[in-house]
């Protein structure tokens, strides 16, 4: 029965590897009598099936195009956050923003008017032509009695003024003496106090200016002109003030003012120059116009009614013809933009402003034509004077000196629109009642250019010069029309105000305050609640208004009234139930970013806020975003969360008793602690970053349970920790990342438990770890667990605790364990391999009551890397250093060498030496980063137990005054990458002025997405990229093809080997698909980059700065565009390199842990990852029960796949042809290929060797289910996916020490290294091409040990990396 069970069983597996389903068994009893071995592979069969009808589903899809299936489009890492630079980032929020809107605006609120007409005596001086213009203020001097034309001529100019300015008080001086004008100097600026006084000379009727900056006025008696220095006069009127001068000569006096020495010297006399204004009507040796078309002070004229003389001297030049007398008559006012003299108003203001725009600085128009309303009145209306009297061979003058603006093609635009108007005037004055005016088409003409140059347009480009008429379409500006239509009902213009203001306050946050003045904010907050509005639009109203409420307490208080935080939280709420809909589409992470932003911003430092959203249940809600796909919300959201927690003094520890409320408001803060340790892990250090600053919150609001739990928790152990039992149920947590608070379904419980600070109070020691229940090791479903506060392990350990206080809140063991938690996740955030995190971390740990008491910055010498390294001493199992952990060490103090193992805090006489042999047997090399040094003199004095000492990671450090240690014992390399620092003892008192807590900029980053330019700039390299990137795919298919296409290659030919200088070998190499290029990385991590066509190094960098070395993979990111290179260490994290070509410029862009939560018992370290570029998935695991799957676009674990071995992962490969297939080599030489769009994921397994495989890969030519494994002893296996049960070939490649592995991605080729010095490369059918061995003779090619292969992906070339400095390269010859 047995032998028909396996035939039929045989038949049935042939029939489903042919693509037959298996059937029903035709006998019941048949099935029952089969082995359960058998009907477990019948079940895997089906598995294998099921993988197969989807790889050829693939197939299918792909047939046509082969190669193009194998180049992946997307780039991953490249996003801005990548970019992010800090100081950038503050340097964008400090720098000058654009005065698109005047802060310093000015108000000119005297006026004085002075008149030297002398009507009816000509100055000697003045020679005038008969007949010549008399006009003076458009009244005709000599129509009636000097002295009453004269005072109606000062009343028409007061009257002409007050069009521009009506507030101002104008005081008038008709023909006057020194005294008098004095006497107005004096007064004006006396009312005027700190506001512009305007003073108006007309000189008319005296001698034209001196050379010295003199004008003339009268005796009282009128018989001599009396000069008055200008000098004078600026004494007088003081600063800030604006001169008009309409006389003759005008620019004499701009000339004395600006040849003053104190003026030219600068100092404090250059605000002065600042602060005056002059308005000259001609040049120096110029005499004003006597043409009778024009009124005697034209320049007035110009001045102060620009429409009247521009239409009249228009006239004469219009083919119209029309009588000037005529102009009078123009229907309308000029406030009235809807009547023919409004429009013409509001035409020629657009058009002065325009020329003035383009023509002049920013800076200087802000001042001239946007600080003061009368000011720029009587600037725009200059350029109008300057285009008049040029005719008239006259130059008006002006301080500041304006350019030449009289021919600026603009006043074409100007006389088009004066001449359809005039055109209507006889209808309109023929017939009043019956004609319409039509409007000008000049403002829509104008928006239709600035329409075009929006759609055509470039930041590149000139600017448009329709911009000030667009506004000025609007309003005079932009922000009064904007605030008020915040007012209007309309529902078709609330997307585009929204967009409107998102855009100004993107530029200027100060306008916060006029929309809570104005109460503009409910409006945006009906926008975000209103139903039917895009995501995209819905993000711009939480941005408007979360810079309402930024830094801006009227605004938070406003806004929590209106509602918003239940606004904000309904949504988020929403779109996280949508999302968990089947089918549903993802919110837009925008909206979510935004909605927590605005949330942060909104509740910070409101207690009212905070409150409400704890009522709201705020951190519930906000935990759950913090699993979505994108870093920026999950930043977001963190943020938000640290914001709930209240900054303050530490009320909460230091009174017996407790309020209700404080009690909720920790409980709370507890909690939130707990939902924040969730991001511990993340991939994204921006995430990491702000829980490193939420934590720095929650330190200082608790910063008493925060000093007592690191005191706690730094205690060494006692005697009885020192010694625990040994056999099988020790456990030495290898790599006990902060992810064992929850990752893997194991986690370190509190390493010592927290011990008692009451002196004499023993407390037991806690050192094991401990497997959590439900939940598989590296189950998706643990990757965000923190260890639960109510675990029994937590309470025992935590509830010993107490202050001499007596705090009751400390006694509560769930409030221990949380503080414990957050300690151990400060120790691991300083020792992020980021180095802003870690940089934050260490502020945490200063506002904890940990401070740095050393600095050991790693030498480097030859391009190497050197460190102070530990003597090694016999120990007991060390607890292995980990980045971001502090673990106390179970070696044992051998006092009689003089070495220390562990750093202590003895308050009891040492104990007597273990005499259990096995504890003090292990290897010397077994105990790391341990400090040597001579303590014979500390053990024999006197210790003193108030200085507990400090151990992280391996690193010691004590109390400057220790007997052990002091300020000049060196440290180890920080694993931050920075520096190395060692931790003093923990004070428990907080100082009265702590550090400052660190400040977020995700807030600030954020605001940069809407501050950007609206047009996408067009990029002269764009079409190069493009290009580039077509080459590439171009050239990566016509390579995939001919590898494809070859023969089997003998790879022998060396092109060349170098020597990198390195002093301990060569780890990893990676081959540039597209260049010429080879990188490198050493056992020191050092990276270099070789250019093997030039034969010289174009880049060297070191991949991070802890003791700790080693590489253990190199991998290319987005190898079609601008590659990043992926250096993963050998303790698992990964860093992430932008542009390592360039000499100098490479740039860390992400680094985080990708392997965490190693399995109890494992004795090193070693991970092993892979790349996958199609599906953008990293694969990594060490000596952990699990495949951790990293998702490089979300920057977070997709999902973990358990390995289902008792041996660890040595070696693994992801398919780079197939999107689904991950191979893995355990230790005890088992294979097995997992599948992850299966349910089950493992798809096969079998133990084809008998020792540890070292590499293995899919074959080569996109077939995923053919792969090759190799083995230390030398052995390399053929499997078939199909056929579990055996390889369909072996071939004995090396016999013993085969070190690498590599295989041609799509040439039929594999290679082989040794560390006999020798390379064996082999075809995919077994066949061995040829050998490179070490030869001694001068020709001959000189290899060392090797330990790394690599392959060029596309051509058949062979990189090869030795145990010394050499790396050669090897070309393949076909056959």
């Amino acid at each position: 029965m047995a032998l028909r069970d396996t035939v039929l069983c045989r038949e049935r597996c042939m029939d489903s590897m042919g693509g037959g389903h298996l059937g029903p068994l035709d006998a019941p009893h048949v099935v029952s009598t089969l082995p359960q071995n058998m009907i477990e592979d019948l079940s895997r069969r089906n598995q294998i099936e099921d993988v197969l009808q989807l790889a050829e589903e693939d197939e299918g899809r792909c047939a046509n195009e082969r190669g193009v299936s194998f180049l992946s489009n997307t780039s991953y890492l490249c996003d801005l956050r990548h970019d992010i630079d800090e100081a950038s980032v503050a340097a964008s929020e400090t720098g000058v923003v654009s005065r698109w809107r005047m802060k310093d605006r000015m108000k000119t609120g005297w006026v004085a008017l002075c008149l030297c007409l002398n009507i009816g005596v000509d100055p000697p001086d003045v020679i005038k032509i008969s007949p010549c213009a008399r006009l003076e203020c458009w009244i005709d001097p000599f129509s009636t009695a000097s002295v009453k034309a004269l005072e109606a001529i000062g009343k028409n100019l007061q009257t002409q003024y007050e069009r521009w300015q009506p507030r101002a008080r104008y005081k008038v001086s008709l023909d006057p003496t020194v005294e008098d004008v004095k006497k107005l100097c004096l007064s004006c600026r006396k009312n005027a106090k700190g506001e512009r006084v305007l003073f108006h000379y007309n000189g008319h009727g005296v001698p034209r200016p001196t050379t010295n900056g003199e004008i003339w006025v009268f005796n009282k008696n009128f018989t001599q002109y009396i000069p008055l220095s200008v000098y004078e006069l600026e004494s007088w009127l003081g600063n800030p003030c604006i001169y008009v001068f309409d006389c003759s000569a005008a620019g004499m006096i701009v000339n004395a003012f600006c040849e003053r020495p104190e003026w030219g010297l600068g100092g404090a006399s250059s605000n002065s120059l600042k602060d005056c204004i002059l308005l000259a009507a001609c040049g120096a040796n110029e005499t004003l116009p006597q043409d009778t078309e024009l009124p005697a002070d034209v320049f007035t004229s110009c001045l102060t009614t620009p429409i009247k003389i521009a239409l009249r001297w228009f006239c004469p030049r219009s083919l119209l013809r029309l009588d000037p007398e005529l102009i009078d008559q123009i229907p309308g006012r000029q406030n009235d933009r809807k009547t023919p003299l409004g429009e013409l108003n509001w035409i020629f203001t657009a058009i002065t402003d325009t020329i003035a725009w383009n023509v002049l600085p920013r800076e200087l128009f802000q001042r001239l034509f946007r600080q003061d309303l009368l000011v720029a009145s009587l600037f725009r209306n200059f350029l109008l004077a300057e285009r008049i009297m040029r005719s008239a061979n006259c130059c008006p003058q002006s301080y500041p000196r304006l350019p030449p603006t009289h021919q600026h093609p603009m006043w074409h635009a100007w006389d088009m629109a004066a001449e359809v108007c005039l055109s209507q005037l006889p209808t309109l004055l023929n017939d009043p009642e019956n004609a319409e005016f039509q409007p000008s088409l000049f403002f829509t003409e104008q928006l239709t250019a600035f329409e075009v140059w929006l759609e055509h347009g470039s930041d590149r480009k000139k600017p448009p010069e329709q911009l000030p008429i667009v506004l000025q379409a609007l309003s005079v500006g932009i922000f009064p029309y904007v605030l008020k239509l915040l007012q209007a009902t309309a529902t078709d213009l609330r997307q585009i105000l929204v967009f409107i203001w998102t855009k100004i306050l993107a530029l200027d946050k100060s306008c916060q305050v006029d929309l809570v003045r104005d109460g503009g904010h409910p409006y945006f907050v009906q926008f975000l609640d209103s139903p039917d509005i895009h995501a995209e639009q819905r993000a711009m109203a939480a941005f408007v208004l979360a810079v309402i409420v930024d830094d801006y307490q009227h605004g938070q208080q406003a806004c929590i009234e209106a509602g918003l935080i239940t606004i904000c939280l309904s949504h988020i709420q929403a779109a996280i139930n949508i999302q968990a809909s089947p089918n549903a589409p993802s919110p837009e992470p925008l909206l979510l970013q935004w909605l927590c932003l605005c949330l942060g911003k909104l509740w910070d430092g409101s207690a009212e806020g905070i409150d409400l959203a704890l009522r709201e249940h705020a951190p519930t809600i906000l935990g759950r975003v913090l699993s979505e796909p994108q870093p920026e919300v999950r930043a977001a959201a963190t943020y938000a969360l640290g914001t709930l927690i209240k900054v303050g003094a530490d009320g909460f520890s230091s009174e017996e008793t407790e309020s209700d409320a404080d009690g909720d408001s920790l409980t709370a803060e507890q909690q939130m602690a707990t939902i924040l340790l969730k991001v511990l892990c993340d991939g994204s250090p921006l995430v990491r970053a702000e829980l490193a600053i939420a934590m720095a919150r929650l330190a200082s609001s608790h910063n008493k349970m925060f000093r007592q739990s690191a005191a706690a928790y730094l205690k060494p152990p006692s005697h009885a920790a020192v010694l625990p039992t040994y056999g099988a149920g020790y456990r030495n947590p290898v790599y006990p990342y902060p992810a064992q608070l929850g990752h893997s379904g194991s986690y370190l419980d509190i390493d010592q438990g927290l011990q008692s600070l009451e002196e004499g109070i023993p407390y037991r020691p806690v050192v094991r770890i401990v497997r959590t229940s439900g939940s598989s090791a590296g189950s998706p479903a643990s990757a965000g667990h923190s260890p639960s506060s109510d675990d029994p392990v937590f309470r025992e350990s935590s509830g010993t605790a107490a202050s001499n206080e007596g705090s009751r809140l400390w006694r509560r063991s769930e409030a221990g364990s949380v503080y414990v938690q957050c300690i151990m996740a400060v120790y691991a955030l300083a020792r992020d391999s980021f180095p802003r995190v870690a940089s934050l971390g260490r502020k945490v740990l200063r506002l904890s009551g940990v401070d740095a008491a050393q600095v050991v910055v790693p030498s480097r010498a030859n391009g190497g890397v050197s460190y102070l390294r530990n003597t090694p001493v016999a120990a007991l199992p060390p607890t292995p250093p980990v980045a971001g952990i502090l673990h106390r060490s179970t070696s044992w103090v051998a006092s009689a060498s003089g070495n220390l193992a562990s750093t202590w805090r003895i308050s009891t006489p040492p104990p007597s030496p273990p005499t259990r042999p096995p504890f003090l047997a292990g290897p010397s090399s077994s105990l790391r980063r341990v400090a040597s040094m001579d303590i014979s003199s500390a053990l024999s004095g006197t210790w003193d137990s108030s200085r507990p000492a400090v151990r992280i990671a391996g690193d010691i450090a004590a109390h400057t005054s220790s007997p052990i240690l002091n300020t000049s014992t060196p440290g180890l390399a920080d694993a931050a990458g920075m520096s190395t620092f060692g931790l003093s003892a923990v004070s428990l008192e907080a100082g009265p002025s702590g550090p400052l807590l660190p400040e977020s900029f995700i807030y600030k980053w954020s605001c940069g997405h809407f501050s950007r330019p609206l047009l996408e700039p067009y990029h002269d390299d764009e079409e190069e990229i493009l290009a580039r990137r077509e080459m590439r795919e171009k050239e990566a298919i016509e390579g995939i093809e001919r590898c494809q296409q070859s023969c089997a290659s003998k790879v022998t030919d060396e092109i060349g080997s170098w020597d990198t200088g390195s002093e301990v070998g060569t780890k990893a190499v990676l081959m540039h698909p597209f260049k010429p290029l080879v990188c490198i990385a050493d056992g020191n991590e050092t990276i270099r980059i070789l250019d093997y066509d030039l034969g010289e190094v174009v880049n060297t960098f070191e991949n991070h700065n802890a003791p700790d070395k080693g590489v253990s993979r190199l991998c290319l990111l987005n190898e079609l565009d601008d590659s990043l290179l992926l250096v993963a260490s050998s303790d698992g994290i990964v860093r992430v390199w932008k542009d390592y070509t360039q000499k100098g410029k490479h740039r860390l862009a992400s680094s985080w842990q990708a392997v965490q939560g190693h399995r109890p018992g494992a004795r090193g370290i070693s991970a092993v990852v892979d790349w996958q570029q199609m599906t953008g998935f990293l694969y990594a695991t060490s000596q952990i029960s699990s495949i951790l799957v990293w998702d490089l676009d979300r920057e977070q674990l997709a999902s973990s796949i358990p390995t289902h071995s008792d041996s660890y992962v040595s070696a693994m490969a992801a398919c780079q042809t197939h999107n689904s297939h991950v191979l893995t080599g355990c230790a005890d030489g088992s294979v097995r290929v997992y599948d992850i769009r299966s349910t089950e994921m493992l798809v096969s397994e079998m133990k084809p060797h008998a020792t540890k495989v070292v590499g293995l890969d899919f074959l080569s030519g996109g077939d995923d289910l053919k792969m090759i494994s190799a083995s230390q002893s030398g052995d390399l296996k053929m499997l078939d996916i199909r056929k579990s049960s055996e390889p369909y070939l072996e071939v004995d490649a090396l016999k013993g020490n085969l070190t690498s592995i590599a295989v041609h991605r799509y040439a039929p080729v594999i290679a082989t290294g040794s560390g006999k010095q020798r390379i064996k490369t082999f075809s995919t059918s077994g066949e061995q091409l040829s050998v490179v061995r070490y030869h001694t003779s001068f020709l001959g090619q000189s290899i060392g040990a090797v330990t790394s292969l690599c392959f060029h992906p596309y051509n058949v070339l062979l990189a090869a990396g030795a145990s010394d400095s050499m790396i050669s390269i090897y070309a393949g010859e076909s056959i």
